[in-house]
């Protein structure tokens, strides 16, 4: 019983988003020239930025419970069921968990990297879910700032005054999260059609909506290798040439055949391609 209630909260709290979204703000602390923090400030600072994603997922999930009620792949979510009761206790809890993020890194580390956390959950709560989304199919583009904040705010925990190797991170986490995202819209795109949601592959065509992914990707293939030109090593080059490409050929693939097998794939791809490029960032500081 006690199994099932932590799957739910875990699955209405977007752990697993939250936990890139951490790896996001760690990568762009590794990458910011300047000594490092104390490891109680870098082990605090993981737990706000994961605590203001998982405040900004369950937003998401309360104030989306009428639309994920009419599509497969989200009806069975517990605001939807009814096994979580969308009442002001739990957006208490929301607020709750934003504020113990946001005053928690302003406290011990400085208002800068607090800040940035506090964006990054508002762009993804706010600016994405309430306005942006059942109005215009950019909504996951704007929204994709959510994860450029994370890099910021890692940054800002070294030094406040941003310099350019997190801010082209930053960029590759803005350029990521749209083809990352339709491609998986791509697979459900009857449930946002059915929805009324004005994602990109239930406004376009098909053909269309795969030539536009992979021009994204493309975009991100070049600006990830960019950091490389301004202080980054062979590893970090190494990870972001390895995953760019391969998600930069499934993004092809898709456009010579523009399915729910290829988009799938493609998904995947997108998630791969993070995790080596952030994972690189990170062993590059290491061990160069």
């Amino acid at each position: 019983m006690m199994s099932g209630v932590i799957r739910e909260i875990t699955s209405v709290c977007k752990l697993r988003i939250g936990f890139a979204i951490m790896l996001s703000g760690l990568a762009g602390l590794a990458v910011t020239p300047g000594p490092l923090p104390a490891t109680w400030k870098i082990v605090l600072f993981s737990f706000a930025i994961l605590l203001s994603s998982a405040s900004a997922g369950a937003f998401n999930q309360f104030m989306e419970r009428d639309l994920d009620a009419l599509m497969k792949r989200t009806r069975n979510r517990p605001f939807v069921t009814g096994r979580f009761q969308a009442d002001r206790y739990w957006m208490s809890v929301i607020c709750l968990m934003l504020l113990i993020s946001v005053l928690s890194t302003a406290l011990a580390i400085n208002s800068i990297a607090a800040l940035y956390v506090f964006l990054g959950a508002f762009t993804y709560g706010v600016v994405y879910t309430v306005w942006l989304k059942r109005r215009t199919w950019l909504n996951i583009v704007i929204g994709g700032l959510s994860g450029s904040f994370a890099v910021l705010a890692g940054a800002a925990v070294v030094d406040p005054s941003l310099s350019m190797i997190p801010v082209l991170l930053a960029v590759v986490l803005f350029l990521w999260t749209p083809p990352h995202f339709w491609s998986l819209a791509f697979v459900f795109s009857d449930d946002y059609k059915q929805a009324g949601v004005p994602m990109l592959p239930a406004v376009f065509e098909k053909d269309v909506a795969a030539k536009i992914i992979f021009a994204h990707t493309l975009a991100l293939l070049v600006v990830s290798i960019l950091p490389f030109f301004y202080g980054l090593g062979w590893i970090y080059l190494l990870g972001a040439l390895t995953g760019g490409l391969y998600f930069l050929k499934t993004s092809y693939v898709m456009v010579q055949s523009p399915s729910l097998g290829t988009a799938r794939k493609n998904f995947h791809a997108s998630l791969i391609q993070l995790t080596l490029l952030l994972c690189a960032c990170v062993l590059d500081v290491l061990f160069i």
